[in-house]
């Protein structure tokens, strides 16, 4: 009778112990899963990444004693502000658009002003 001999997925070493075992330890495990989603994990730490530099961004430019702050969209430019890039939007009963960056947002004015705005969290 010949048994056939199963290899880790992960480095190709003869695997020993259980039917169903696919690795020959953690390490090797470890390794082939963040190969198979290395692809999807950089995606998301780069729109991540993104995110977070833009909200700081808004966040540094409304002082905290204020709730809102206008500015010119050239200042958030060259801050290094991706306008692609953005959590969520709210829509007022009057049409206007916010572009939220977790609690940070801006509403684009006229003229290329842009109206910095931090929503209060209710508990």
């Amino acid at each position: 009778m010949e048994t056939e001999t199963r290899t880790c997925l992960s480095c190709g070493k003869p695997l020993r112990g259980r039917v169903d075992k696919k690795f020959c330890d953690d390490f090797c495990r470890n390794n082939f899963n963040n190969k198979q989603n290395s692809h999807q994990t950089n995606f998301v730490r780069n729109v991540n990444s993104i995110l977070r530099k833009n909200r700081r961004i808004l966040e540094n430019l409304l002082p905290e004693a204020e709730e809102t702050k206008k500015v010119l969209r050239e200042k958030l430019v060259l801050e290094g502000f991706n306008f692609k890039y953005f959590t969520h939007q709210y829509q007022t009963q009057k049409g206007s658009v916010y572009f939220f960056t977790y609690e940070y947002g801006y509403l684009p004015l006229e003229n290329d002003w842009i109206l910095i705005v931090k929503r209060e969290e209710k508990e």
